[in-house]
């Protein structure tokens, strides 16, 4: 489980194809110091599992399912990732309960710049709509964020400096690809009030 509070900033060095899968090499001194075979680390908000760890590189496999739901099948090396490791117990809990498990990829619409902050507005594919609601919680490329505003094909979410310098969110142009995981508690409220009907 994740909180959706980015640590790190990392980078693909390498990426090796394994048939219907590949392995991932990133770095990031910081999120390796205590890094270990079979650790998790989210990667723009898709939990990864270590294979191994060296010289402040970590690497991972991922699947063909992962590849197809996310934008990881996109990365190249020096792509920029947001890095966060797995919750420990006795953490504080900053952001919301992140699972890793990405739903959908959406677009970056547009970018608004104000005097202290950003607003940023995304596509919303139509299967997630339901799940987003305007002041609820959504994952953007592993970032837990509050939504702004919603609308029937998109969200917006308000960033300030602090996001933008510490997470890729800064570098995004409109017409980039964003993972995004909906706040698993909609999710679970559905199909718990769905067996009332």
């Amino acid at each position: 489980m994740f909180t959706g509070l980015v640590e790190d900033i990392g980078e693909v060095v390498g990426l090796e194809t394994l048939g219907d899968a590949v392995r991932i090499a990133i770095r990031s001194p910081r999120v390796t110091e205590d890094a270990a075979h079979g650790d998790s680390i989210a990667v723009d908000g898709v939990c990864l599992t270590v294979v191994d760890t060296s010289d402040g590189v970590f690497t991972a496999d991922v699947m063909a399912e992962t590849l197809k739901r996310s934008r990881l099948g996109s990365y190249a090396p020096g792509t920029k990732v947001n890095l966060e490791r797995a919750l420990a117990a006795g953490q504080r809990m900053g952001g919301h309960i992140v699972q890793g498990h990405v739903d959908a990829v959406a677009r970056l619409v547009s970018r608004e710049a104000s005097e202290h902050w950003e607003v940023l507005r995304f596509t919303l594919p139509a299967e997630l709509e339901r799940y987003v609601v305007e002041k609820g919680s959504i994952t953007v490329n592993g970032t837990s964020l509050t939504v702004s505003a919603v609308g029937e094909d998109f969200f917006e979410v308000s960033l300030i400096p602090t996001t933008l310098a510490e997470t890729t969110a800064g570098g995004l142009a409109a017409g980039d690809e964003a993972n995004l995981e909906v706040d698993i508690v909609a999710k679970y409220v559905e199909k718990m009030v769905g067996g009332y009907h």
